[in-house]
């Protein structure tokens, strides 16, 4: 004999209606005084088992049943997902009316315009909102014992590299319990992505243009730190380079005491670079490059 315990959280003042659910077990055994050789020797127990009676929010006779779906399992940005919802009213007299569905996307996915299309036709779609990454869809009803189809695409950002892939929609309508279905769509960063490069150098600037020439040499084992954190030292010919770096606006800034004997250069054409950092726009999969000038602390070595 076999005991299922199953509990369900029943909220306050919510219609409750119980579900029984039978459960069968069986078991064998070899009984050591039999003879060996006699085939019937493995014992079986006769299945037996118990009934068990759980409690569910509202009517049996009203449920409601959502299935998510996609045209593809995995994806990467750049590319179009359809979503499928398929909505069941497994009622057998009652009407849901209305019908909610809210589907949450997850992170990087972008609905796109117009592309909601129902079935069957005419659809009976009254109102559609998207209202950041959640999606709106109101029905006027949903008969009984009938599917409701909803489809409709979204594009993969960069920014989706970073999501979980996973999206939950919900269906509700007045006297129904509510249903959930979950998604999850695996993210592959492809040949797109959020990050890009920054390179740059550090150099004696002896004429005070920003730009290095011929004679203006790299200066090593000078520290540049990102807005983001990480740090880089330059090498022997003043150069340096961070791959990977996540996509917008950066910030680099160079750790004058890195170098002792040397001070920013001061620029005669451009007032903006004349500051320890640099601000530069990096776009996904781009390049930018940030420069930094400086000078001896006492001109030596200047024109």
């Amino acid at each position: 004999m076999s005991t299922l315990l199953v509990y369900a959280r029943v909220p306050m003042m919510a219609a409750v209606a119980q579900v029984t659910i039978p459960n069968t077990v069986s078991g064998a055994f070899d009984d050591p005084s039999d003879d060996p050789d006699d085939p019937n020797r493995r014992r079986r127990l006769a299945p037996d088992g118990n009934e068990t009676t759980i409690l569910v929010e509202g009517d049996t006779e009203a449920l409601l049943r959502i299935t998510k779906t996609a045209d593809k399992s995995a994806a990467e940005p750049g590319d179009v997902v359809i979503y499928r919802l398929l909505v069941e009213n497994l009622s057998s007299t009652n009407v849901a009316s209305p019908v909610t569905v809210v589907d949450n996307l997850p992170r990087g996915l972008e609905y796109i315009e117009n592309s909601v299309n129902t079935a069957p036709t005419p659809p009976n779609l009254t109102s559609f909102t998207v209202s950041g990454r959640q999606l709106n869809f109101q029905f006027d009803s949903l008969a009984a014992e009938s599917i409701m189809q909803i489809l409709y695409a979204v594009t993969l950002t960069p920014d989706s590299v970073r999501g979980s892939g996973i999206n939950v929609a919900t269906a509700v309508a007045p006297g129904f319990p509510s249903a959930q279905a979950e998604f999850r769509l695996t993210i592959r960063p492809g040949i797109l992505s959020d990050c890009g490069t920054i390179i740059g150098r550090v150099f004696v600037d002896k004429n005070f243009d920003g730009e290095q020439q011929p004679g203006e040499a790299g200066v090593p084992n000078a520290v540049i730190y990102l807005d983001d954190g990480n740090r880089i030292i330059t090498d022997p010919d003043g150069l340096f380079s961070m791959a990977n770096v996540v996509s917008g606006n950066r910030v680099g800034v160079i750790d004058l005491s890195s170098l002792p004997g040397y001070t920013l250069a001061p620029n005669l054409y451009r007032l903006e670079n004349n500051s320890q950092s640099r601000l530069a726009r990096l776009e996904p999969g781009g390049l930018v490059r940030m420069n930094f000038a400086v000078t001896p602390t006492y001109g030596e070595g200047q024109n």
